[in-house]
């Protein structure tokens, strides 16, 4: 719009005609007079002001529209949103989208694997965490954890980016589930308390009934006795069929041992996982280029594993139940 023509709507403004008889007058919107007389009232001028900065390349219904469809897309890409913001008719970068979505607060993130629960699971594992929330920590300072893993030559595959706010990183939503024992390099057995971690024993083909006791009788109580937890420690193992078969729940009461039994599916309830997560960060930066060296520096890595971490994880256990109870039995962070 021309300076005369600002002139003329001030010049109506001040000889006290109103906003709508001005706008009859020379045919323009109110919301444009109105805009003109509060720039001359604050600047008393009716030229154009400098603008702050460069103008948004997105409009505002364009900036919604793109939060919306990352948002409900959570594995939308940036050349995916892209083509459909210039659909609309506006073209601009991927790194005007993405500095867009990060005011948002969303950010492209590799999505956590976490196994896949059915409600039976979830329900069961609320059922164990309300029943031992509230004993007392020490407790699991007498506990011998133990599980098994697969660990890969050339690591974990398959990764999968999603559009996430920082926190919710362990919602089923930002997740993709897996199923244990899908292929794998290697499978080792391991077990750790407060006072630290033990031997991992390797083992071939899938582990049935009489291996799992071979393994529990070559390890099971020279590491109770390194790790100094006396004669009256707990010894704990997830209920799948091969701990739960018959001859094996002989064999634990032939020695009269305590058995802390964990849900099926429920690695948010053994700190041992974490142990295994640390495990194969490290291994893997090692680089091994065979089965030999993978064995090798698992053997070497998990020997590593500070005293410190294993105490840690120990002592928060209690945090890990209120957060499984948090959760109603779905995964934790």
């Amino acid at each position: 719009m021309k300076t005369k023509v600002r002139d003329k709507v001030v010049e109506k403004f001040r000889s006290g005609l109103g906003y709508k008889n001005i706008s009859e007058t020379l045919n323009i919107p109110r919301s444009t007079i109105k805009s003109i007389i509060k720039i001359w009232k604050e600047y008393g001028t009716t030229t154009n002001m400098p603008r702050e900065g460069r103008p948004p390349k997105l409009t505002d219904q364009a900036r919604r529209a793109l939060i919306r469809e990352a948002t409900k897309r959570l594995t939308i890409t940036l050349n995916e949103l892209q083509s459909s913001t210039a659909e609309i008719g506006m073209s601009v970068h991927r790194t005007t989208l993405s500095r867009t979505l990060h005011r948002a607060g969303l950010y492209r993130s590799v999505d956590r694997r976490k196994p896949l629960l059915k409600e039976k699971n979830k329900q069961t594992h609320l059922v164990f965490a309300k029943r031992h929330v509230g004993e007392s920590p020490n407790i699991w300072k007498k506990v011998l954890w133990s599980d098994k893993t697969k660990i890969e030559l050339f690591g974990q595959q398959g990764k999968r980016c999603v559009w996430r706010k920082p926190n919710p990183s362990h919602q089923p939503q930002n997740t993709i589930p897996t199923v244990k024992h899908v292929g794998g390099s290697i499978m080792l057995w391991g077990c750790f308390s407060l006072a630290g971690t033990m031997k991992l024993v390797r083992f071939e083909g899938m582990m049935d009934g009489t291996k799992y006791r071979e393994i529990l009788e070559g390890n099971l109580f020279q590491s109770s006795r390194d790790l100094r937890l006396g004669q009256r420690f707990t010894f704990q193992q997830d209920n799948d069929p091969k701990h739960t078969a018959k001859a094996t729940p002989e064999w634990f009461n032939g020695t009269h041992l305590n058995v802390l039994e964990l849900p099926s599916q429920s690695p948010d309830l053994n700190p041992i996982e974490n142990q295994w997560y640390d495990l194969k960060i490290a291994v893997h930066q090692q680089n091994p280029s065979n089965l030999k060296e993978l064995e090798q520096f698992c053997i070497e890595e998990w020997a590593k594993i500070p005293v410190a971490r294993c105490a840690k994880l120990i002592e928060t256990y209690p945090k890990r139940l209120a957060a499984v109870i948090a959760a109603k039995g779905d995964s934790t962070k």
